[in-house]
């Protein structure tokens, strides 16, 4: 958590005078949320090419077992 504040893209404030851990907020910066979109952009667009390698490769496969039945009959 601290090299997320040192990045500046998480601001950490202690709003109770606590030695608890839960009594610290946690709240993302506009740099953070900047960081936090890009990287969900970045996430969605590596599972949207892996989704569409596995529907090449189902494709494939199907071709290949409709030849494989056609042969066989």
């Amino acid at each position: 958590m601290r090299a997320l504040v040192d990045k500046g893209w998480v601001k950490m404030n202690n709003f109770r005078k606590s030695e608890r851990k839960g009594a610290y907020l946690y709240q993302l910066t506009p740099k953070g949320i900047s960081e936090k979109a890009a990287l969900t952009v970045r996430f969605l667009r590596h599972k949207e090419a892996e989704h569409q390698r596995l529907m090449e490769e189902i494709e494939t496969l199907r071709l290949l077992v409709a030849e494989q039945e056609g042969a066989a009959e």
